[in-house]
């Protein structure tokens, strides 16, 4: 199976990073810095910090841009860091793409504009401005879902004109399209949906940007690895064991709570917190996401004997001092 015809400067294995927070809603900047470098040694070669999984939402700029300088700290070269926050507003996704740029990033992701409900005009000039004012090479973020409009293929064909747009993370899940825009472009794919890294994958993409790869880049490691070997089996037999560990992360609440409410539960971050208006999981969400755990087995690096979720301290959200908008 072929990557796409350019040189990929972001890695193939991804972690859309959650921030892990203290219980009263601050960064807690130790809690990144160790889970940084461990899903870096299990496996990942990118980091995307700032994205829909780091609440970028709700975090301030100066948050973003140490997120930046730490992710650049921990890695060390050992691993690409792509910010992925962006903006609504163009002038805002401009200035924190050139921030982001000054503190170290290899890399930017611009999700679609969220909210305003842009014309396909509006979203591809929103792309051409932030590619401009950097050096970065861009990953366009397509999440039709979560921004209320996707990106058409037409507009893909004519970002990719674009020297330092390369990429995109698909969250839509057209594989026929990602199909067409593969056959006609030189962008390369990132599958941004755990459920369909492998269909992904099989046709074409370079790689994966993913939630469940905080607690397991292992197996996506794994998978990675076997589709550059063109072993089709190996890379299954990951797919199939991550199955239960996606529908955990995935499906009962925002990725981002399911994610850090496992990984505390793992005993790999200090708080399962997140800012409102996310909240913990309710109390049959939180039986949901167990009984899927229950049924994962055979991944080698994750040990779930030692599970200990705590509900009571991944309820409700936090508000955090400054408002994460404030400029």
């Amino acid at each position: 199976m072929s990557v796409a015809n350019v040189e990929n400067p972001f890695g193939q294995v991804l972690v859309a990073l959650v921030t892990p927070f203290t219980a009263d809603g601050e960064v807690d900047w130790p809690s990144v810095e160790k889970h940084i470098d461990k899903v870096i040694t299990d496996g990942a070669d990118g980091i995307v910090v700032t994205g829909t999984t780091g609440e970028t939402s709700t975090l301030t700029d100066p948050e973003k841009i140490k997120l930046v300088e730490v992710g650049v700290s921990v890695s060390g070269g050992r691993a690409k860091i792509i910010t992925g926050g962006g903006s609504n507003e163009t002038a805002h996704a401009m200035q924190l793409a050139q921030k982001s740029e000054k503190a170290g990033a290899d890399g930017n992701m611009i999700v679609t504009p969220y909210y305003n409900k842009p014309t396909q005009a509006g979203i591809l000039t929103h792309f051409r401005m932030i590619a401009d004012a950097t050096d970065l090479p861009v990953i366009l973020y397509d999440i039709p879902g979560r921004t209320g409009v996707a990106i058409a293929y037409e507009t893909f064909l004519r970002a990719a004109k674009h020297p330092n747009i390369i990429a995109v993370k698909d969250a839509k899940g057209d594989l026929a399209e990602v199909s067409r825009v593969l056959n006609q472009t030189d962008l390369m794919y990132f599958s941004g949906d755990d459920a369909n890294v492998l269909p992904h994958l099989s046709i074409g993409a370079s790689g994966l940007i993913g939630v469940t790869a905080n607690i397991a880049s292992g197996p996506y490691r794994t998978i990675i690895d076997a589709v550059n070997a063109g072993d089709l089996a190996t890379a299954t037999a990951a797919h199939k064991a991550l199955e239960p560990l996606v529908r955990a992360v995935m499906t009962h609440v925002p990725g981002t709570v399911a994610a850090k409410y496992i990984l505390h539960g793992l005993g790999r971050i200090g708080s399962p917190r997140v800012r409102l208006p996310l909240v913990g999981p309710e109390e049959w969400e939180a039986a949901q996401i167990e009984n899927e755990i229950d049924l994962v087995k055979g991944i080698d690096s994750i040990d779930f004997t030692n599970f200990r979720p705590d509900r009571n301290a991944a309820a409700g959200g936090a508000l955090p001092k400054i408002a994460g908008t404030t400029r």
